[in-house]
């Protein structure tokens, strides 16, 4: 099943989708994940929405109907939408964690709290029906709380319909209006939507800023707005004809409407977010990649004259990333991808990222890098980033890196030394806190920083050291062709690995993402031609060591962990395996010994680097 699935994502993106037919792969093949032989299942819906959008006031009025397929084995008697507007008020959860945090994000700190009754954030439900009856409802903060009158059974689709109003908040923290770089509107998280339901249970978290989860479904959107805005986001556009601007085929008659408004007409298959962003002077450039999806990049032509030309410049190296994390993690799956300049620093969508335009040139890419690998890791491979933030920022975080070596030609040998610098300086100062912490409950933004980013591509970084680079490649693509457009877990990541390299990970994901283990090995003593070597952390490891022998000669070793099972490749000599409850082991070689380096690669994340080496350093 899962073949043909990806089978027909890769068929149905391959036409166009400038019409209702092109989308018809997602009629044809939508995720409707009932339990299968493996047990797996995942909920679906389907989003259509008309949106008329007040560029005044910054208000806007919306109608949603939901298709919504329960392909879990429960009946539910409850959904949950998620209002992340309303976040946006003073005295809301984001506001009183702000103030209370030890360092406050400084786009938010107190800015909420200071918002005027014209400057909040808010997304009001009118009405609210399913199957045409109405519901009862209440809104709790960012939560939409919903009792059905009709439990929704295993296996069935029920249709919501709802009438909604909603403000646009002044730009603080991803969505808003009028952003520090003018740019009048950042849509992302402005519609109501509807909570992920899975084997955990219902997903509700109140919003503070932190990360999403999605249902993955289809969406149609309908928005009008000022005919003077340029549109770009999520979806392709049905009506390039009516609205002009680069989108219409110059070749063909524009049929602009008459009126102060124009009507844009978006679809977007198989996703779990839709995001927009609109402006009266947006840029619109188009790249279209030779075996590849087409690039947009909407950006204030305002800008200076450096910045313009950064924008340019930056749009042939975009096409060159795609194609680094096509090669590297899986094939892009669809037709379009977006760069669009809005909202507070960079945040990752469907199809498209919103970052600041005003940077120099090495910002620019390092952003766009970073922004545009989470389509692989958290949108395709759509892991819970509540629970798990460091599979979605962390290994963004790795793929980015490596993607950013290669095409600025840094030849860094190892181009993850900032997370290991940020690592070790959290640990030494005691704020570091296990990657199982929910991304909310972080005693401080920099302990969930340092582990959702830094740590969290030290996870694979350092599984090179474990396995073998060889391997994490294959385990990532192998992680890719499993799981993309489902939900990925942990044991998915570490199951891939274990698949692709023959070695036992049990331990690993356990010690470094569900504990503060430190890895901590010494050289204990060297006497005359025998090495013993000792293990000070908690968290053991496997171990490569560098001899340099009293003549001049040099030999590497390589010390399995037992656990493991196995041996990752390597041409150096492997010795007897070490237990982990051991603390010393010893051995012997055929030379006078000059110098012992333990991990001459730098990738074991140890936190004492200076008895790594004989004599110390």
């Amino acid at each position: 099943m899962r073949k043909l699935l990806l089978l027909l994502v890769s068929v149905g993106f391959i036409v166009a989708c400038a019409k209702t037919k092109d989308v018809q792969y997602s009629e044809n093949s939508k995720n409707k994940m009932s339990s299968n032989a493996n047990g797996y299942w995942q909920q679906q819906v389907d989003y259509t929405m008309d949106i008329d959008m007040d560029v005044n006031n910054y208000q806007y009025k919306g109608t949603q109907k939901l298709v919504y397929t329960n392909n879990s084995p429960d009946d539910l008697d409850r959904v949950f939408y998620h209002l992340y507007f309303n976040a946006f008020q003073p005295g809301s959860q984001m506001d009183v964690r702000s103030l209370n945090i030890a360092d406050p994000d400084r786009r938010v700190r107190d800015r909420i709290s200071k918002l005027k009754p014209n400057e909040i954030g808010y997304i009001k439900v009118n009405s609210l029906k399913q199957d045409g009856a109405a519901v009862t409802y209440e809104t709790v903060g960012t939560i939409l709380e919903v009792q059905l009158q009709k439990p929704i059974k295993a296996g069935e689709t029920v249709t919501f319909d709802m009438l909604f109003d909603a403000q646009v908040p002044v730009q603080i923290r991803r969505s808003g209006r009028n952003s520090k770089e003018d740019v009048a509107l950042s849509m992302a998280q402005w519609y109501p939507k509807m909570a992920e339901y899975d084997f955990q249970g219902w997903h509700t978290p109140p919003y503070i800023a932190r990360e999403f989860h999605g249902v993955w479904g289809d969406f149609d959107v309908t928005l009008h707005i000022d005919k003077s805005y340029v549109v770009g986001g999520t979806g392709y556009l049905q009506n390039p004809q009516e609205v002009g601007h680069n989108y219409a085929d110059r070749n063909q008659p524009l049929n602009l409407p008459e009126g102060d408004k124009l009507t844009w007409h978006f679809k977007a298959p198989n996703v779990h977010d839709f995001m927009w962003a609109a402006d009266p002077d947006y840029n619109h450039d188009i790249l279209k990649m030779p075996s590849g999806p087409t690039l947009h990049f909407f950006y204030k032509k305002t800008l200076d004259g450096e910045y313009l030309q950064n924008w340019k410049k930056l749009q042939p190296q975009t096409a060159e990333l795609m194609a680094y994390f096509s090669e590297n993690v899986g094939k892009y799956p669809y037709k379009q991808y977006s760069v669009i300049q809005g909202g507070d620093g960079g945040m990752e969508y469907a199809m498209a990222t919103l970052i600041t335009g005003k940077r120099k040139y090495g910002s620019l890419f390092g952003v766009t890098a970073h922004e545009m690998a989470h389509t692989w890791f958290q949108f395709l491979l759509a892991s819970n980033e509540s629970l798990h933030p460091w599979m979605d920022e962390g290994f963004t975080s790795y793929i980015s890196n490596k993607a950013e070596n290669q095409i600025l030609n840094e030849n860094k040998e190892n181009p993850h030394t900032g997370s290991y610098r940020g690592y070790r300086t959290i640990v030494d100062r005691g704020y570091e806190e296990s990657l199982s912490t929910h991304a909310d409950r972080y005693h401080t933004n920099w302990a969930y920083s340092t582990a959702s980013y830094s740590k969290g591509n030290i996870f694979l970084s350092q599984l090179e050291y474990v396995i073998g680079s060889e391997n994490v490649a294959k385990g990532l693509k192998k992680y890719f062709n499993e799981f993309s457009f489902k939900h990925p877990t942990p044991n998915d990541i570490k199951r891939s690995m274990e698949k692709v390299s023959g070695i036992h990970l049990d331990w690993y994901l356990n010690e470094w993402t569900q504990t503060t283990h430190t890895i901590d090995y010494g050289v204990k003593s060297v006497d005359d031609k025998t090495i013993t070597l000792e293990r000070i952390g908690k968290m053991p490891m496997p171990i490569d060591v560098d001899v340099e022998y009293a003549d001049g000669t040099t030999e590497s070793f390589n010390i399995p962990l037992r656990i493991m099972r196995g041996v990752k490749p390597t041409n150096a000599t492997v010795l007897q395996d070490w237990a982990w409850a051991i603390p010393t082991y010893s051995f012997n070689v055929a030379k006078s010994v000059k110098s012992v380096t333990i991990d001459k690669s730098g990738l074991m994340a140890d936190v004492k680097l200076d008895n790594n080496t004989y004599p110390e350093k």
